[in-house]
């Protein structure tokens, strides 16, 4: 019906702990990835409250949030969302040079290099592989030592043995930096290798 409210998370409550390591799994439809896009603050809840650290994300306005997130958080997702006019270098150096970094391109060397790319630092997006484009993605998230990274299907791309490597990536950077993961995936062995597993379904939380 044209004006009907649609309920998409339905009285969720959750914490989650510095440092830990969290999958968010369920059907497709089931509010996973409205869920993570509330958590790091791309959208505003109709109701309640998201809270990281001693901020309240509902008291920050768009411009407000976007800074917040250009200094806490960092994002892999399933479709890359690298920049195709910038090398993979460039892409990586971006949010440091943003964060007004003056080692922007040697911290970015460091991460490609720490994701097996340094030979491909100078290759557009089109010129890699899904995995390749993934591992740039990574390099990325990880440069700015985010408090939190958010992962959205971040194998969901990727083929089987691309995708471990991935998932090896992601959690041996995790452990390094003591970064807070926060994952979507329908990868359930993705999901065991984190410490605590949240199953929604229809948008409420049913298992943990």
């Amino acid at each position: 019906m044209a004006g009907a409210e649609l309920e998409i998370l339905k009285g969720i409550t959750l914490e989650i702990k510095s440092g830990e390591s969290v999958a968010i799994v369920g059907a497709s439809g089931s509010g996973k990835s409205t869920l993570l896009g509330l958590l790091a603050g791309l959208d505003e809840p109709s109701g309640g409250r998201v809270v990281i650290g001693d901020t309240d994300l509902g008291q920050l306005d768009e411009d407000g949030r976007a800074l917040f997130r250009g200094r806490h958080i960092g994002f892999v997702f399933q479709s890359f969302q690298l920049l195709p006019a910038l090398t993979a270098l460039e892409n990586v150096m971006l949010p440091l040079e943003l964060k007004g970094r003056g080692d922007a391109q040697a911290q970015a060397e460091t991460f490609l290099e720490r994701v097996q790319l340094g030979p491909r630092s100078g290759h557009y997006p089109s010129q890699l592989s899904g995995g390749e484009q993934q591992r740039v993605a990574i390099a990325r998230a990880f440069a700015t030592r985010p408090a939190i990274l958010f992962a959205d299907e971040p194998t969901g791309n990727l083929d089987t043995g691309t995708g471990a490597h991935i998932i090896d990536l992601l959690f041996e950077l995790n452990r390094e930096q003591g970064t807070t993961l926060v994952l979507v995936t329908h990868d359930m062995h993705l999901a065991g290798r984190c410490r605590r597993r949240l199953r929604l379904d229809a948008g409420a939380l049913v298992a943990e």
